[in-house]
């Protein structure tokens, strides 16, 4: 059995020395906001959680290496955390940017404004899918939304996934320059041949809740010599897509 290299000087665990163990072992498994306040019951952050307990989990060790800095002043600094259970991953989402908006804690850099709103819209001309983000909404385009900056990010993910299901030949070396790091005009288009419906009835699929199907659809449009880090590169924007839907 190899040895195990033991810490010299253990990482800090602040929260569970002002909180307790207990309160970590008694942590709801369910979706949730969370408000990590100060000694004066101020407001320092407020998170989301899909999972209550594992989000929160994550804070018990002060880790340089897994923290920013950021992260580890306020670990020093929190004197109670508040809960607030939600019904679902979407409900939490919700909450956690109405207070994010109304509070405005000092240790939150990212939805403390309200951001304009965004659209992802599309639409079949000819024998091209087009995409595009727009805060302005078109009648001429089916649109998903709104959104917010994620929109932009959903737009690459799925820019990406439907060029490698139309063009499996040619694969993630044959994406058009910039797509791979998510770098789109203002307007794109694919052309998809005589699949064009068929991509967007899946891509419609995905956006109105049967992300399943959308999966099963572009695993089946591998070609069988994919490579493995290909493979691997879909399988994460699939999952990316999948999991943050909701949130974007």
């Amino acid at each position: 059995m190899p040895a195990v290299q033991q810490l010299l000087f253990p990482d800090p665990r602040p929260l569970v020395e002002r909180l307790g163990r207990d309160f970590f072992r008694g942590l709801p498994e369910s979706p949730g906001v969370y408000l990590m306040r100060d000694t004066s019951d101020a407001v320092l952050y407020v998170g989301k959680a899909k999972n209550l307990r594992k989000r929160l989990g994550s804070y018990r060790v002060a880790n340089p290496e897994r923290l920013s800095r950021r992260h580890l002043r306020l670990l020093r600094v929190v004197a109670r955390i508040e809960l607030q259970q939600c019904a679902d991953e979407s409900s939490a989402l919700a909450k956690e940017s109405e207070l994010l908006r109304t509070i405005r804690p000092k240790f939150n850099r990212a939805g403390t404004w309200q951001a304009p709103s965004r659209f992802l819209a599309w639409r079949c001309f000819e024998q091209q899918l087009h995409l595009a983000v727009t805060e302005t909404p078109d009648p001429n385009w089916r649109l998903h939304g709104p959104m917010g900056r994620g929109a932009n990010l959903l737009r690459a993910l799925l820019a990406r996934l439907i060029w490698i299901a139309v063009h499996p030949e040619l694969g993630s070396v044959g994406l058009p320059v910039g797509w791979f790091r998510g770098r789109l005009n203002p307007e794109i288009a694919i052309d998809c041949g005589s699949m064009v419906e068929q991509v967007a009835s899946n891509l419609e699929g995905l956006l109105f809740g049967r992300a399943e199907e959308f999966c099963a659809w572009i695993r089946t449009r591998f070609p069988t010599d994919l490579h493995p880090f290909e493979k691997a590169a879909v399988e994460a924007d699939l999952q990316f897509v999948t999991d943050g839907l909701s949130t974007f």
